[in-house]
């Protein structure tokens, strides 16, 4: 039963924690990134999930097929990674979740890159072992 409850606090936290990246990125680059506001932000949510979804099951994937590129640009090809689960998302949500542009899908993956990091080490590992005990 502590496994599912695991699971589901770092699903939540994931969630969040994107969607508040999202967002942010988009008031910042509010020419480039759009996220629909209707129905009370909802979009930003279902981005988020897509998202969590897509780094669980797809990037996985990528990130084993891209080992020799990344390895010859010394890593610098990893966020890239990112920018590709970012047009995915783009062109699953269509108009609701839009991103023009590569450089500002950049600055948003790296930044999902960081909070991934963050969140890992700072909140869910935390979290996951007060819950173990």
């Amino acid at each position: 039963m502590k496994i599912k409850v695991n699971i589901l606090v770092e699903w939540m936290i994931y969630i969040i924690g994107y969607a508040l990246i999202l967002n942010i990125v988009a008031l910042i680059f509010k020419n480039t990134i759009h996220i629909d506001n209707s129905f009370f932000g909802i979009w930003g949510i279902i981005a988020s999930l897509v998202i969590y979804i897509l780094n669980k099951t797809i990037k996985p994937i990528i990130v084993r097929f891209t080992i020799p590129i990344t390895a010859l640009t010394l890593g610098i090809f990893y966020p890239f990674i990112n920018v590709i689960i970012l047009k995915i998302v783009d062109f699953i949500l269509g108009s609701h979740f839009r991103i023009d542009g590569i450089l500002f899908a950049f600055f948003a993956a790296i930044l999902i890159s960081v909070l991934n990091i963050l969140m890992d080490d700072k909140i869910i590992k935390p979290v996951i072992r007060r819950g173990d005990r």
